[in-house]
């Protein structure tokens, strides 16, 4: 008697580590490791991109300056009032030779490529942000190194996925990433990068996408740290509320810095609506209005920070902190509404920073039983941050992470949680990236159920259970399809798709009849039209394209070869409410 011998299949140790299934894996957040890989590298490629940005930056900037890299103030007057003009007329000239697609970068530029095209980002715009925005950091325009600095870590994460070839949904999340690594790199505050990522990027906070921008985020900072050490982009010192007596005060910061907010962005809004149509001449305009002020106030050139720490140290005199905020705030509103090619962040630091010394000086006048100058001065850099930016979190964790003083953060919580409600409710102002889409005629925000949906990719939730059939089959090829297990029959008719057909319903129509020729676009049975959608798209892609076109599923291709494209899979209406009423 023989026994027979069953072949057994070998146990399957070594995991596929193929960039297909990698892939695969991605189009869907519930990829927690594969997640955090790609956060770790974005944050490495963010910490490169904006370390040469900086080196750049600060190594012309220390090589013609007569001190440091912020040292503008010791220029003598004709230069610092020529430095800008030659900058605004170098920009005008690189920014005339651009194609104009070419030529939207910054914030808003991430802003409207997340909400149009799925957070793919453009190398050119990358090149075009990190040419104008040096030339503007070194020529000394008004403004901050930290704007600049997301556009290029947001796309440099985004080409990264672009690349790899990863779903849309998970370049989304690069994006994210690479904003996070870029605010951690730009002040060393990590936490603050997660956080302004979260509540201006993404808008959103989902468990899984906080793991990898935190990663991001911690890679990029320590990247940075490499070189520039781990100390904060200024000097804070280490102070606390003194007295119960300041609360009354700080509430009364908090409205003034409300106010003052809505009038930086309410004068950006009258600028723009009466800006020259052409972008040569408003950045000419820009350069010469902070040239002018530059002339009247030397400290308003550049990032600022060498003033700001001046300010924390109560070393600036009260007429010199008007005047300094008062022209940094005008200058800032030119720059901004004229389309300069650099940050805010760091103006609003210093505007916040210069009236929360002033509001200090002119309470001293009533009574003396008050915290520290530095105090006050560190409240107005995170109120005027908050405010601005419509973030308050963000802003309270960057001002934790600068003083590394938990005892300020209950002060720094009212102050901020103030100065947000007057300017956004006492004076119906957006957040200034908001402010500046509108402006720009652009979309930014988007509604729950495409947020939603963006969170995965078609390849999570379609089928890859279909067979590819003719249009006409004769009797035994049906018999042959019908004893296959699978869901879909995806007919084609002159090699083009022209609808699905459920098997069950063929298997039924044989059962029934003899016929030896099959027109399966006549049989009984639920047919539904179809189109095609790439793999990469996500499901807020293929809803769009299910409303668009008015088909009821779609055909998931991937490109195998130019213009080759092959179905890897079907989805349809209800996979995707299906997804949706999960989330």
């Amino acid at each position: 008697m023989t026994t027979k011998k069953t072949k057994k299949t070998p146990l399957k140790l070594i995991p596929d580590l193929s960039l297909t299934t990698f892939r695969r894996q991605l189009a869907s957040l519930d990829s927690v490791p594969q997640f955090a890989l790609v956060g770790i590298f974005s944050g490495f490629l963010t910490g490169l991109t904006v370390l040469l940005f900086r080196l750049v930056v600060e190594t012309v900037l220390v090589w013609f300056l007569p001190g440091d890299s912020e040292s503008f103030e010791q220029l003598p007057a004709l230069e610092s009032f020529l430095l800008p003009i030659a900058g605004g007329i170098t920009l005008a000239i690189l920014l005339f030779l651009l194609k104009e697609q070419d030529r939207s970068i910054g914030v808003t530029h991430v802003l409207d490529r997340l909400a149009q095209h799925q957070g793919h980002l453009p190398l050119r715009n990358l090149l075009s942000q990190f040419i104008a925005g040096s030339i503007a950091l070194i020529t000394g325009q008004t403004g901050g190194r930290e704007g600049p600095a997301i556009h290029l870590g947001a796309a440099a994460s985004s080409l990264l996925g672009q690349a790899l070839k990863l779903p849309n949904n998970s370049i989304r999340v690069l994006v994210g990433c690479g904003a996070a690594a870029a605010i951690g790199c730009s002040f060393n505050t990590p936490i603050a990068g997660v956080i302004f990522s979260m509540e201006v990027i993404i808008m959103e906070y989902t468990i899984a996408g906080f793991i990898p921008v935190i990663l991001s985020a911690v890679t990029g900072t320590f990247t940075i740290q490499l070189v520039f050490g781990n100390d904060p982009a200024f000097f804070v010192p280490g102070v606390t509320m003194q007295s119960y007596y300041d609360l009354p005060v700080v509430v009364l910061e908090g409205v003034s810095i409300g106010i003052l907010a809505a009038v930086l962005v309410h004068l950006i809004q009258l600028i723009a609506r009466h800006r020259p149509s052409h972008l040569v001449t408003r950045i000419l305009i820009a350069a010469t209005v902070t040239a002018s002020l530059g002339l009247i106030a030397p400290a308003i050139l550049g990032i600022g920070y060498d003033t700001l720490e001046l300010a924390l140290q109560g070393k600036i005199v009260i007429s010199m902190l008007l005047l300094i905020a008062t022209c940094k705030l005008i200058a800032t509103a030119a720059n901004l509404a004229m389309g300069m090619p650099i940050g805010l962040i760091g103006p609003t630091l210093l505007i916040g920073a210069l009236a929360g010394g002033l509001f200090w000086q002119g309470t001293q006048l009533l009574t003396d039983n008050l915290s520290d100058s530095a105090f006050y001065v560190i409240l107005g850099m995170g109120a005027m941050m908050g405010a601005v930016l419509q973030a308050p979190l963000a802003a309270l964790m960057a001002v934790i992470e600068l003083t590394h003083n938990p005892g300020i953060i209950l002060p720094t919580m009212l102050v901020i949680v103030i100065a947000n409600i007057t300017a956004s409710h006492g004076f119906k102002i957006k957040s200034i990236f908001e402010t500046q889409m509108d402006l720009l005629g652009l979309q930014y925000k988007q509604n729950p159920l495409s947020m939603a949906l963006n969170r995965a990719s078609v390849g999570s939730q379609m089928s890859r259970n279909f067979i590819r059939v003719a249009g006409l089959l004769s009797r035994q090829e049906a018999q042959s399809y019908a004893l296959q297990e699978t869901a879909w029959l995806l007919v084609e008719k002159d090699q083009e798709t022209s609808f699905i057909l459920r098997l069950e319903d063929l298997k039924t129509y044989l059962s029934s009849t003899q016929d030896e020729t099959i027109d399966l676009a006549k049989i009984p049975g639920l047919r539904k039209d179809v189109t095609t959608i790439f793999l990469q798209a996500t499901l807020s892609e293929a809803f769009d394209k299910l409303q668009s076109s008015g088909v009821q599923a779609l055909v998931v291709v991937r490109v195998t070869a130019p213009l080759i494209e092959t179905p890897v899979g079907i989805l349809t209406r209800e996979d995707i409410e299906s997804f949706y009423s999960r989330a």
